[in-house]
């Protein structure tokens, strides 16, 4: 064969390779919106970013931090958000029933996680009466919470003064401060309060057990059109979670939160083993009729949502799987 022949052949089969060769695909993007600032609530997303599960799934990620729950969903609904992490499911829920075009596809913290903290002087729940106690809202979920810690203890509504702060971040600075009384936060500023000598009144989760706390909300325009990435992203938080829940991981999973939060590694190491030892991170993927029920009938009696029951209304049925 001559040179010329040989050097034709070569570039033919070259380019047949190059037609046959997988085409690498650039990562799809995906803003998450949250509340507040950098928390152990969101700890499955971190570990996502930061062990590369996410980037496993072609998608590249980006956390944007919103004020209150209020507004995070506000922001969903109107389509500046697509999806929303571990977002507290009060405000969605009631968004969905007065007909917001969004849905909520999982649980996350299938419990309360909060702890009630106080200053130094208050010892027990029932010395809260007459006290000023920072909440999430006049209608946030945790009202619901607080009425429930306090009415065992002899404290009805109305009977404890209520100031709001939508971020745990903000309540805790209002307790620290003193300009409050007690504040309901999540880890690990319960623990923070704690180191600073603030007492611990109870835990949430002791009184609510049956509420679920946060979910994964999207707007259901954007689901609609990107299902495949959807079902991708759900697919890397459930890998996340698993990880955070095997002990062999804790010292990382401590590091991960460490790094991207302006928290003590001793807080971050406290929350850790807190919500190792109650469960707080649902392990199955789905929206549990029972507790989503549950949480219906708390919303009805508030007289914030018109019909309890028929919970498929509340959830992307495509995508989402619904347990008894």
């Amino acid at each position: 064969m001559s040179g010329t022949r040989r050097r034709v052949l070569q570039w033919l089969l070259l380019t047949v390779a190059l037609c046959h060769a997988p085409v690498a695909r650039a990562a799809d993007d995906v803003t998450i919106g949250t509340v507040g600032s950098a928390s152990a609530n969101l700890w499955p997303v971190y570990i996502g970013v930061q062990k590369g599960f996410f980037a496993e799934q072609d998608l590249k990620v980006d956390v944007v931090y919103v004020q209150s729950s209020a507004n995070l969903v506000q922001q969903l609904a109107a389509g500046s958000l697509d999806i929303c992490m571990s977002t507290g499911l009060v405000d969605p829920i009631r968004a969905i029933d007065q007909g917001a075009a969004i849905s909520i596809v999982r649980f996350e913290a299938q419990a309360p996680p909060y702890a009630l903290m106080s200053k130094s002087s208050i010892k027990s729940l029932k010395e809260l009466k007459g006290k000023v106690v920072s909440l999430g809202g006049a209608k946030d979920i945790t009202r619901i919470y607080v009425e429930r810690m306090l009415a065992p203890h002899g404290i009805k509504p109305g009977e404890f003064d209520m100031v709001f702060a939508g971020a745990t971040a903000a309540r805790a600075s209002a307790l620290l401060a003193g300009a409050v009384d007690a504040a309901i936060l999540l880890p690990p500023f319960n623990f923070q309060a704690e180191t600073q000598g603030f007492n611990n009144l109870g835990l949430t989760v002791e009184y609510a057990p049956e509420l679920p706390f946060s979910g994964t909300v999207v707007n259901r325009k954007w689901a609609a059109s990107r299902e495949a990435i959807l079902k991708r992203l759900l697919a890397a938080h459930s890998k996340s979670v698993e990880w955070f829940y095997d002990d062999k991981n804790r010292d990382e999973a401590i590091k991960i939160l460490s790094s991207v939060s302006s928290l003590k590694p001793d807080d971050v190491a406290k929350s850790y083993d807190f919500f190792r030892k109650n469960n707080f991170f649902d392990r199955s993927g789905t929206v549990s009729r029972k507790k989503m029920e549950a949480l219906l009938d708390a919303l009805q009696s508030l007289g914030d949502v018109q019909a309890k029951g028929n919970i498929e209304r509340f959830v992307m049925q495509s995508v989402t799987r619904i347990s008894d």
